[in-house]
């Protein structure tokens, strides 16, 4: 089952609750990359971690990934017996911004579904991913969403555009980001929801560049190698316009056609051997 990394196109914190959290507006949109998520039946249940990015993960108690978690969570709804092994094959950076540990999680509430014959919109497969952040209710059906104060609402399809992911390979936990907000002074930002439905990747770029993400720069302050990234990624030719996704550090650019995408990851990897570096394209499609 296929984990796409999750993409805030645009991120605007519009004020804080009484419960101490961030209201936010964002537009998410899902990329062609991800991460993996195998079933097999078991006799009891197991977890095991593969993939490039996987050695992080594997000095945290399993029982405290979202993966298992939210598995847990299915099989309790269910009243059935969770006999299966679940692999999480980690291709995508950890605590990066892109959604990676909630788009896996939703994976494996899918991967149950089809393995126990559950019908794609069976309630029980929302209330388990509510259970474990606004992000997995997100993650679950992977279509373009905006993240609202009052929960999240369908957004526009969107044209097809190239991307470009970089990373650090720096983990930078999202709490610390918006405790940095917080102290830092920043201000919120309005509601920007699209008002038309952006007919190609010129119409998109002009929405999105008059919105911006608000996490950019308290992230920037706690990894400042988050500014060459974007600086990076805003002279290589094609880029139509480089942006952080979600918390950080994780980055992208968008381009209008494959080609430029290829050639800017081609040349990010050499000049850059440390970063994280892969293209690919959004909107993903499950269909």
């Amino acid at each position: 089952m296929f984990a796409p990394a999750k993409l805030n196109l645009y991120l605007h914190i519009t004020g804080r609750r009484e419960d101490g959290y961030h209201d936010l507006d964002s537009l998410v949109a899902f990329a062609g990359i991800g991460d993996e998520i195998r079933l097999e039946p078991a006799t009891e249940f197991q977890f095991a971690l593969e993939g490039p990015q996987a050695d992080l993960l594997r000095h945290e108690p399993p029982g405290g990934n979202l993966v298992v978690k939210g598995a847990q969570s299915l099989a309790r709804l269910c009243n059935k017996p969770l006999n299966v092994k679940l692999t999480l094959v980690k291709n995508l950076p950890v605590a990066s911004g892109i959604g990676g540990g909630s788009s896996d999680a939703a994976a494996a509430l899918r991967a149950l579904a089809q393995h126990w014959d559950l019908p794609p919109d069976d309630p029980r497969l929302s209330t388990a991913a509510a259970e474990h952040g606004q992000d997995v209710p997100v993650c679950l059906k992977i279509e373009n969403n905006y993240i609202t104060a009052g929960g999240t609402i369908a957004a526009p399809a969107l044209p097809r555009v190239s991307v470009v992911l970089v990373n650090p390979n720096k983990a930078l936990p999202t709490p610390a980001v918006y405790t940095e907000f917080r102290t830092g002074g920043y201000g919120f930002s309005p509601v920007a929801q699209l008002t038309e439905t952006p007919r190609d990747a010129p119409a998109l770029i002009a929405a999105l560049k008059t919105r911006h993400n608000d996490l950019y720069a308290p992230a920037l302050r706690l990894i400042p190698e988050i500014g060459t990234i974007i600086a990076a990624l805003e002279t290589t030719d094609g880029c139509l316009l480089a942006r952080m996704s979600g918390s950080g550090a994780t980055c992208f650019g968008l381009y209008a056609d494959e080609g430029h995408a290829q050639q800017t990851a081609k040349q990010l990897h050499s000049r850059y051997p440390g970063w994280w570096v892969e293209a690919s394209y959004l909107p993903y499609k499950t269909r």
